[in-house]
């Protein structure tokens, strides 16, 4: 593919969302795309959102989307139980889609998307962004050049989502069947960012539990039954060696973000952030080697940061280099975005510790 690459978005309004958040702000600023597209389920909001970022076709439904002979890639970043619908309609109008995590509400809608896909041969991308922020790529580099020499344990804490009190458009998360909870979406983005710098499990088991069974809905005060559990704790060994556990605290009162330790040899990582996902957050570095007791912070080097500096500091920065990476996919047929591939290797993953967990 040369020239410019051509996307619509089907989700994105321009009052609130992922799509304003991140992906808007992101393409704007990267050479390789043009906005060319949106849609909503009402021409008022398309309308509204194609205002506010200056794109030049607006629609009320997801078909004419995918149908427009302008669009080159498709991308969806609606909640998760329409994710199978739409990504199906994409990749019969033969487009590119950029797939929002978690790519299906199960295993077996991942699969079916990722089968379709290969036999149309059509690239794809899933919003395991992690994997291309720049302090993520510098730990993988780390551990790979022996920084720590060999790992021999690794702790991950990430505390997310509210206490007894929840927003009124995230309400849909306490529901166990919308395939969108602390497991798929908080452990989904944590353990991937894990396994892409440390490997993958070679046995696990977990233990999941549903710590507060209801909550308030804000404003209106609703007082809403919880299925979804707000407490994952995995614990196991990877497939190089090293120990891992890692804890997701959900339904606390108060968040301090993400707490994640790699202990080697020869040497020690902290990767911190105030904020629960290492994908959105900005992170912070430290690490001691050899002799060396005080950690130091460690600077990520110029050469891992591609995305405009304009963008630094916001969540639009981590999706801005997963696009450069999918522009590269799509012009030189390499995978250096996670694919649907990739999604299913993870939801298999979660599906063993759901399977694996001791109530």
């Amino acid at each position: 593919m040369t020239g410019r690459i051509g996307v619509g978005i089907i989700g994105a309004r321009a009052d609130r969302g992922w799509a304003a958040t991140a992906h808007l702000p992101a393409l704007r600023a990267l050479a390789d795309y043009e906005l060319r597209a949106v849609s909503t389920t009402r021409q008022p909001t398309a309308d509204a959102a194609a205002a506010a970022f200056a794109v030049p076709r607006a629609f009320d439904n997801h078909q004419s989307l995918v149908e427009c002979p302008e669009v080159d890639l498709v991308v969806v970043t609606v909640k998760v139980a329409h994710h199978a619908e739409l990504v199906r309609a994409a990749l019969a109008a033969g487009k590119a889609v950029y797939c929002e995590w978690p790519l299906g509400r199960d295993l077996d809608e991942a699969t079916e998307l990722a089968d379709r896909a290969a036999r149309l041969a059509l690239p794809t991308a899933v919003g395991l962004q992690a994997r291309a922020v720049p302090a993520i790529n510098y730990v993988r580099d780390l551990v790979a050049d022996g920084y720590v020499g060999d790992v021999l344990s690794t702790t991950m804490v990430v505390t997310a989502m509210s206490g007894t009190v929840i927003d009124q458009d995230n309400a849909y998360l306490v529901e166990k069947g919308q395939g969108a909870n602390l497991l798929s979406i908080g452990a989904g983005h944590a353990v991937d960012t894990l396994c892409y710098c440390l490997g993958e499990w070679d046995d696990l088991s977990a233990v999941l539990a549903n710590r507060r069974p209801s909550v308030t809905v804000r404003p209106t005060g609703e007082r809403l039954d919880k299925t979804a559990d707000d407490q994952v704790a995995v614990i196991g060994r990877l497939d190089r060696g090293a120990i891992a556990t890692v804890h997701l605290r959900g339904a606390l009162e108060r968040a301090d973000g993400l707490r994640w330790e790699i202990n080697g040899t020869d040497g020690n990582l902290w990767i911190t952030a105030d904020g629960a996902l290492p994908g959105i957050a900005p992170l912070t570095l430290r690490g001691t080697r050899g002799a060396n007791r005080e950690p130091e912070t460690l600077s990520v080097p110029e050469k891992y940061i591609r995305a405009p500096a304009a963008l630094a500091g916001s969540p639009a920065f981590n999706v801005a280099h997963t696009y450069l990476n999918l522009a590269q996919d799509m012009r030189e047929g390499t995978n250096t975005a996670p694919t649907f591939a990739d999604a299913v290797i993870r939801h298999r993953m979660l599906d063993t510790i759901a399977g694996v967990s001791m109530r």
